[in-house]
């Protein structure tokens, strides 16, 4: 696929997908079984809102690959959760869970809508009118979803519900619930805490230590705000952050303990005392040792990446850096820690949620994060590994090893 700053979001994870075919052996019915997607749906999802006004929004569920085992992925609430979009999440599900080694295949779900300004009651009359839409799609083997940007555990709880008035009782069907419901102590930090996971072991790579190393995370909300914690506890120094209003910066560190209570009690990060405005485009180029993306996609382009001054990117966010953007910091050799990587941590709890509701035992929180520490460590490892032995980048790498276990298990299979 050529190079080019206007693919596609399912385009670019292809365009790393072949990357990857290039370093790995992978034949023309492997390549057109992958760089496509198994089963695509799309629905209508109608919502009464409370002023009586009826609105009607598409909704999508696409399963990319299941070679490993059940598809796995997120449901996400956001006016650009389009086709293209939640194919590319879909895709890159499938590859983030063969990299940790989890037997899941890979989807996601989404609808076109912007909640900000939805009643709880708008909010579940949309899930459970979503959730009946897809419902004969998913199942505890066959398709789990899970929270993504704009949902969470009520979400989730919804999901369940509404799933097991016509299936039964089965919390197994969704991951990122409610502890009260059979949800995993740990997951709602899982993704940021293997975020600051993969940094450590990033500068280890660099032969940096974290105590004082400067820190940008763009976006403070579940993710960037549960890494900026527990960075900071870890000796890291977060310099700036932002959200949807605006950012902050601080070259002396944030105050993390109180940001978050600010945030608890304004809804912003802006304006937080002891920091000077910056703008999310300022931020992105700011001089740090670590940047971390953990809002949208596509924050790093050709338009910005020659003014990004980091050593190390961590992909906190789904595909937030482009192909050519991408190119470019290679060239240059800012260490990325493609998102199949640095984001995983969400899925490996919620892997062991799953497994904790079919056990029906419930594991504690030491134990969950532990064994989360252990499987991320050890994934970044094998890619480091790959890496140096085949002189590859770190996303190469990640993506060929990705491929090289859904190829194996869909030829088992018989599939290929």
């Amino acid at each position: 696929m050529e190079l080019r700053e206007d693919l596609t979001p399912f385009e670019s994870v292809n365009y790393f997908f072949d990357r990857a075919t290039k370093v790995t052996e992978v034949s023309d019915a492997a390549h057109a079984v992958l760089s496509g997607t198994y089963r695509e749906l799309r629905v209508q999802v109608p919502v009464r809102r409370d002023s009586g006004e009826l609105q009607v929004f598409i909704g999508y569920r696409i399963q990319h690959n299941g070679a490993r085992g059940p598809y796995k992925g997120g449901i996400r609430y956001h006016p650009l959760a389009d086709l293209e979009e939640v194919r590319a999440l879909a895709s890159l599900m499938t590859w983030k869970t063969a990299l940790v080694d989890l037997p899941y295949g890979g989807a996601k779900g989404g609808v076109q809508v912007d909640v900000r300004d939805f009643s709880e009651r708008e909010k579940q009359q949309l899930t459970r009118r979503y959730a009946g839409q897809i419902s004969h799609i998913i199942g505890a083997t066959r398709d789990i979803p899970a929270p993504d940007m704009n949902t969470n555990a009520q979400t989730m709880a919804w999901i369940m519900d509404e799933y097991g008035r016509k299936y039964g009782h089965t919390p197994q069907i969704v991951t990122g619930k409610p502890i009260a419901l059979g949800g995993s102590y740990g997951r709602e930090a899982a993704t940021g805490r293997g975020c600051v996971i993969v940094m450590e072991e990033a500068c280890k790579d660099r032969g940096l230590s974290p105590d004082g190393l400067s820190v940008v995370i763009q976006g403070f909300g579940n993710v960037g705000s549960w890494a900026a914690r527990i960075a900071h506890d870890q000796g890291f120094r977060i310099i700036a952050t932002s959200d949807i209003k605006g950012g902050i910066h601080a070259p002396n560190g944030l105050d993390i303990p109180k940001l978050v209570e600010h945030v608890a009690q304004t809804g912003s990060v802006v304006d937080f005392p002891g920091s000077s405005p910056i703008s999310n485009d300022d931020l992105m180029t700011l001089k740090c040792d670590v940047l971390m993306p953990a809002a949208l996609g596509e924050v790093i382009t050709h338009r910005n990446v020659d003014d990004v001054d980091t050593q190390i990117i961590i992909e906190a966010a789904n595909h937030p850096v482009t192909p050519v953007a991408d190119a470019t910091l290679a060239d240059r050799g800012v260490l990325v820690v493609p998102d199949i990587l640095a984001n995983a941590g969400g899925v490996i709890v919620s892997y062991f949620e799953w497994v904790q509701n079919i056990q029906e035992f419930r594991w504690e929180e030491s134990e969950v994060n532990d064994r989360l520490s252990t499987k991320l460590r050890r994934a970044y490892g094998q890619v480091k590994d790959f890496r140096d032995a085949k002189g590859t980048s770190m996303r190469e790498a990640a993506f060929a090893l990705a491929v090289e276990r859904v190829i194996e298990a869909a030829t088992l299979r018989g599939y290929l």
